[in-house]
């Protein structure tokens, strides 16, 4: 029997006389580089129309409260911008609505953030949200995008602990 040069078929040597051929790595998930609590998944027809008409508009404000804190309750990294976007809605017409706006494209990048702390492809964007919220369909895909975030930790609840990957 012939002997294989340094490096060369070792592994089909090894695996003949009765080894196992090296196994190649096995793609893991990212590590785990902080935690937080998971919001809450919500339905974004009813965020959007149902319960802004049920309320007369009030359930908007507390929309943009609650998810300003549930980002920063998500990821420490996003500052907790709840009661200055809360404020922005309030007293916005002081400043010519344009706070609101403000506030309302910061909320995409905030999304995005998170969507990059879950460990998935930043889709969300301030300025599509900006012109959605145009017509009138800025919530609708802003709670689809949060979803997303949601979604990725499968049935875990909200307000319960899961770990950020970025």
């Amino acid at each position: 029997m012939s002997y294989p040069q340094q490096g060369q078929g070792q592994a089909q040597q090894h695996a003949h006389q009765g080894g196992h051929a090296p196994v190649p790595a096995q793609q893991q998930a990212p590590a785990a580089v902080g935690a937080g609590y998971n919001m809450k998944r919500r339905n974004p027809v009813g965020a959007w129309l149902g319960l802004p008409l049920i309320t007369f508009g009030i359930y908007g404000l507390v929309w943009f409260f609650k998810v300003h804190n549930e980002l920063a309750e998500y990821d420490r990294r996003i500052d907790n911008a709840a009661t200055n976007a809360l404020l922005s809605m309030i007293f916005g017409a002081i400043t010519l609505g344009i706070w609101p706006l403000v506030m309302y494209v910061k909320l995409g990048g905030r999304i995005a953030q998170a969507q990059r702390a879950a460990g998935l492809q930043a889709t969300c964007s301030g300025g599509v949200g900006f012109l959605l919220g145009i017509i009138g369909c800025g919530v609708l895909y802003y709670q689809i995008q949060l979803n997303k975030v949601v979604d990725r930790y499968g049935d875990t609840p909200a307000g319960q602990q899961v770990s950020l990957v970025a």
